[in-house]
C-alpha cells in the first residue's frame, strides 16, 4: 500500500469525487474515515449495541459482475453510512475490505448488526450499486473526451485530412453550439503549425467537433447529477426510482454519444490502417487490429443492450448501468485502437528503421538522409508533436529481443495498450500532459473573435459591396445625400432615448472628462446632428456600424451594421412617411432577396390600444416590449411576463391579447376598426392615428406598393422615440424568418433637443446575413438583421 494516495471520507465540509471513486475501485488509493466521523458515529450510536444479529453481508452489499463495479460501489455506501447514525464496525469494515487489495475480503463474510443496520444496508444496495457505476463512467467518459481529442487530431495529419472546417465552425453569430466550438478550437490548438494536414476530405474527420461536443456534452451532464449524489446524505425512504429514472436518461444519452465517438474512431482507425507506409508493417498491424480491436458490430451489439436494458419491463437500472460500463470499454480500446494506428502510420516506418527503407506515409524517401529527418520533424502540429514524442519516450527501448519488424511491432502494441489504460499508473501523466498542451500558454490557443462579432473575407466583402451598392443608388435616387457621424457619442445624447433598451449601450471608460458611449443605432446622432447644426430640412442616408451590449442569441450580433434613411422637416402629411414605406420596398425587390411582407402598425393606434385595455400610461412603453416579444413568444408568455413581471392584471392581458391577434391586409382591417361601435373611435389617439393610416394606405394603394404591406397590430416598438407609424420587414420563407426591421416615426426632436418645429421619418435596415441571388451564392453573407 505504500506510496499510494489516500482518500479521505466522512469528514466536514469534504466531498466525494468521482475520481476518487475510481482511484479507490481500482486499487491506486486507498480509503481512510475521517477521525471526526468516527467520533461522531461512536457518540451517537453508543447504546445501539442491543439486540444485535449476524447477517451474512453478501445478501446486503452491492453485487456486480465487475470487482471494479463492486469496490465502486462500496465506496459510495461507505460514505453514504457514514451520513447516518450506525456503529462505527461496519463502515470500518467496509474501509479495511476496499484497502486490503484482496477481492476475496469483498464478501465480508458475517457481521452482527443492528435490525437499523441491515435495513439501511438493503435499502441502499441498489442505490450505492448504481452510483458506484456512474462514478466510474463520470471519471472515464471526461478522460476519453480529452484523449480522444487528441488521438483524432494526429489521425488528421496521417490521412492528410482537410481541416479548413474547424476554422469555419464559429462565424459568431451564435448559432454553434458552444462545446462544437471548444472541440473545433482545441484541435486546432493540437494541429496548430501542421504542414500534414491537406485537402482530403473525409466524414470521419469532418464531423469529429459535433461527435466529440456530444460526448462533452453528455459528460457534464452525468458528472452533474453523479457529484450531487455522490455528496448528498444516505435516503433510505421511497422516491428512489424516480431518481433513478432520471440517471437512465442520462446514461442512455451518455451510451449513445459514446457509440457514435468509438464509431467515428472506428473509421478512422481503419483509414490510419491504409495510411501505413510499410507494407510489412501494415500486414501485421491489420492482423493484430482484426484481433484485438473490438468490431463495428460489437460496438453495435453493446448499444443495443443498453437500450434493451434501459426500457426493460422489469427495471434493473444496475444492471443498465453495468452495461454501459461495458459499452464505455469497447469504446476506449477502439480509441486505444486509432492512437495504435495512426502512431504506426505517422511514426512507424522510422523507429523501426532498419528495413523499412526510409518508408514514411507510404513515401519511399531512400535518399533523403538528414535534411528529411530533420523535415519531417517540423511538420506536425505542435501539440500532436509532444504527443507522439510522449509515446516515443514511452517505448523507447521497448523492443526487448524482438528479432524483427513484426515482433517489435507486437511490443509497441502490448505497451501502448497499457499506457493507454485509464487504471494505468502512468495514464494520469499522459492525461495531464494532453490538458497542458491544450490549455497552457506554450501551446498557445488561437486568437478568437469577441463574441458577438465577425471577419468578413474578401468573398464576404464582394457581396457587402454589391449590396451597399444598391442600397446606396436607392436612397440617392430618392434625393439622399450621404452622412457620417462619429462612432461615439456623448453618453447624454444617448441616455433615456432607448427605453428598457439603454441597458444595450456599450459605455466607454472615461478618458479625459467626457463621458461617452458607443452609438447605439444611426437616428438618434442624427437627431443630434440636425439640432446641433440648427438644420430646418434634410434628407440624408448613412450606412454605418451600430453596437448593442447584449448577449447574443442565435443569429444576433453585437456589431452590425445598419443602413439609415431619415427626412427631416416640415412636410405633407404622411407624405415622408409614404415615401419611406414605397423607398423600403424598391429597396428590397433590387435586393432580390426573396418573398417578403411589410408589417405596420402606429404607435399612437398602439397606445390607444393600452389605454382600452386599461393599462396606466407611465407603463405603455414597458407593455410595448413585451408585445414587441410575439414574433418569437408565444402570447402565454408574454401574458405571464405582463402578469407577474409588470403588474398587469390577467384581465387587461387578456383584452391586449384579442387585440394583437388581428392583422390583414390594411385598407380591410382599417375599415374594422373604424366601423361604428368600435372602442378605437372613442380613443383621440386611435383616432389620430387611423386618419394617419387610412391616408397613408390610400397612398400606397395608389403607387401599387400595398399588396407587399400587412396592418399588424401585434407589431409594436420598445423605444422611447417612437412616436408614429412602425414597420418592419418579414421573409416569407418557410422558417417565417425576420430579415430586417424598419422604423418609421415622426420623431419630435423637441423631445430630444427642444425643437418642437422639426420631425424626424426614419427607415433603418440592418444588414447581417442575406444571400443575394444576383451574386455567387457561397460565402454570401449580406444580411439583414432585427434591429431592437
Amino acid at each position: 500500500m505504500a506510496g499510494l494516495a489516500v482518500i479521505r471520507v466522512g469528514g466536514k465540509g469534504s466531498s466525494l469525487s468521482s475520481s476518487a471513486v475510481y482511484a479507490v475501485a481500482n486499487a491506486l488509493a486507498h480509503v481512510t474515515i475521517d477521525s471526526s466521523a468516527l467520533d461522531r458515529l461512536s457518540s451517537s450510536s453508543s447504546s445501539a449495541a442491543a439486540n444485535l444479529k449476524p447477517h451474512h453481508l453478501v445478501s446486503l452489499l452491492p453485487s456486480l459482475p465487475s470487482v471494479q463495479e463492486s469496490r465502486a460501489s462500496l465506496v459510495v455506501l461507505l460514505a453514504k453510512l457514514l451520513s447516518l447514525n450506525i456503529r462505527t464496525v461496519l463502515p470500518v469494515r467496509i474501509a479495511a475490505a476496499l484497502n486490503s487489495g484482496s477481492t476475496q475480503d469483498l464478501g465480508l463474510e458475517t457481521l452482527d448488526l443492528t435490525e437499523e443496520e441491515a435495513l439501511a444496508l438493503e435499502k441502499l444496495k441498489d442505490s450505492s450499486a448504481l452510483y458506484g457505476v456512474c462514478a466510474l463512467l463520470d471519471h472515464q467518459s471526461a478522460a476519453l473526451s480529452t484523449v480522444s481529442d487528441a488521438v483524432a487530431a494526429l489521425s488528421c495529419e496521417a490521412l492528410k485530412a482537410d481541416v479548413a472546417g474547424f476554422n469555419s465552425v464559429d462565424a459568431g453569430d451564435g448559432y454553434a453550439a458552444k462545446e462544437v466550438i471548444g472541440v473545433a478550437s482545441d484541435l486546432k490548438v493540437l494541429l496548430n503549425g501542421s504542414k500534414l494536414v491537406g485537402k482530403v476530405e473525409t466524414e470521419a474527420v469532418s464531423e469529429i467537433p459535433k461527435i466529440h461536443a456530444s460526448l462533452r456534452v453528455q459528460v457534464k451532464l452525468v458528472h452533474a447529477k453523479t457529484r450531487e449524489e455522490l455528496n448528498s446524505g444516505a435516503k433510505v425512504g421511497k422516491g428512489g426510482s424516480r431518481s433513478a429514472r432520471s440517471e437512465r436518461t442520462a446514461l442512455l444519452a451518455l451510451a449513445a454519444a459514446l457509440f457514435d465517438l468509438g464509431d467515428y474512431s472506428l473509421r478512422r482507425a481503419k483509414l490510419d490502417l491504409e495510411a501505413v507506409g510499410s507494407e510489412s508493417l501494415c500486414l501485421r498491424l491489420v492482423e493484430l487490429f482484426g484481433k484485438q480491436c473490438p468490431s463495428g458490430e460489437s460496438l453495435r451489439g453493446g448499444l443495443k443492450l443498453v437500450q434493451e436494458l434501459a426500457f426493460e419491463e422489469e427495471e434493473n437500472y444496475v444492471k443498465f448501468a453495468h452495461a454501459v460500463n461495458v459499452l464505455m470499454e469497447l469504446v476506449w480500446k477502439i480509441v486505444t485502437w486509432e492512437a495504435i494506428t495512426v502512431f504506426v502510420a505517422l511514426e512507424g516506418a522510422e523507429l523501426s528503421g532498419k528495413g523499412q527503407g526510409g518508408e514514411v506515409n507510404g513515401e519511399v524517401n531512400a535518399k533523403a538522409g538528414k535534411k528529411s529527418e530533420k523535415k519531417k520533424k517540423a511538420v506536425l502540429g505542435k501539440g500532436t508533436t509532444v504527443m507522439v514524442q510522449l509515446i516515443k519516450d514511452k517505448l523507447q527501448g521497448e523492443g526487448g529481443n524482438a528479432v524483427d519488424s513484426s515482433e517489435l511491432l507486437e511490443n509497441w502494441v502490448k505497451e501502448l495498450l497499457l499506457f493507454l489504460d485509464p487504471k494505468s499508473s502512468e495514464f494520469d501523466g499522459l492525461l495531464n500532459k494532453v490538458k497542458e498542451i491544450v490549455e497552457s500558454n506554450e501551446t498557445r490557443r488561437l486568437p478568437k473573435l469577441p463574441k458577438g462579432t465577425r471577419d468578413f473575407a474578401k468573398e464576404q466583402m464582394t457581396i457587402r459591396k454589391k449590396a451597399f451598392s444598391i442600397i446606396e443608388d436607392v436612397f440617392e435616387r430618392h434625393g439622399a445625400t450621404a452622412l457620417d457621424t462619429p462612432v461615439f457619442e456623448l453618453r447624454d445624447t444617448l441616455m433615456g432615448k432607448y427605453g428598457e433598451d439603454s441597458k444595450l449601450i456599450y459605455d466607454l471608460a472615461d478618458q479625459g472628462g467626457e463621458l461617452s458611449s458607443l452609438r447605439y443605432d444611426l437616428t438618434v446622432p442624427f437627431a443630434r446632428y440636425v439640432a446641433m447644426n440648427g438644420i430646418t430640412s434634410f434628407k440624408r442616408y448613412q450606412i454605418a456600424k451600430v453596437y448593442r451590449r447584449d448577449n447574443p442569441s442565435k443569429g444576433r450580433y453585437r456589431e452590425f451594421y445598419q443602413c439609415d434613411f431619415d427626412i427631416a422637416g416640415q412636410s405633407e402629411k404622411m407624405g415622408p412617411d409614404f415615401e419611406a414605406v414605397y423607398v423600403l420596398t424598391e429597396l428590397l425587390d433590387e435586393l432580390n432577396i426573396g418573398d417578403y411582407e411589410v408589417k405596420l402598425n402606429h404607435r399612437k393606434l398602439l397606445d390607444g390600444m393600452l389605454e382600452i385595455c386599461g393599462v396606466p400610461p407611465e407603463k405603455f412603453r414597458t407593455i410595448c416590449s413585451s408585445i414587441d416579444k410575439l414574433d418569437k413568444q408565444s402570447f402565454e408568455q408574454i401574458k405571464k411576463e405582463m402578469v407577474e413581471e409588470k403588474g398587469l392584471s390577467v384581465e387587461t392581458a387578456d383584452r391586449i391579447g384579442t387585440f394583437v391577434k388581428e392583422r390583414g391586409h390594411p385598407l380591410e382591417l382599417l375599415s374594422k376598426l373604424k366601423q361604428e361601435g368600435s372602442e378605437f373611435l372613442e380613443n383621440n389617439s386611435s383616432i389620430d392615428a387611423l386618419n394617419d393610416l387610412e391616408i397613408l394606405f390610400k397612398c400606397l394603394e395608389k403607387s401599387q406598393c400595398i399588396g407587399k404591406v400587412v396592418f399588424d397590430l401585434s407589431l409594436a416598438r420598445g423605444l422611447d422615440y417612437y412616436t408614429g407609424v412602425i414597420y418592419e420587414a418579414v421573409f416569407k420563407g418557410g422558417a417565417q424568418v425576420k430579415l430586417c426591421i424598419c422604423h418609421l416615426e415622426f420623431l419630435c426632436i423637441h423631445y430630444l433637443y427642444n425643437l418642437c418645429h422639426l420631425t424626424q421619418v426614419a427607415c433603418d435596415i440592418s444588414l447581417i446575413n442575406v444571400m443575394l441571388p444576383c451574386l455567387p451564392r457561397k460565402n454570401c453573407d449580406v444580411a439583414f438583421q432585427k434591429n431592437i
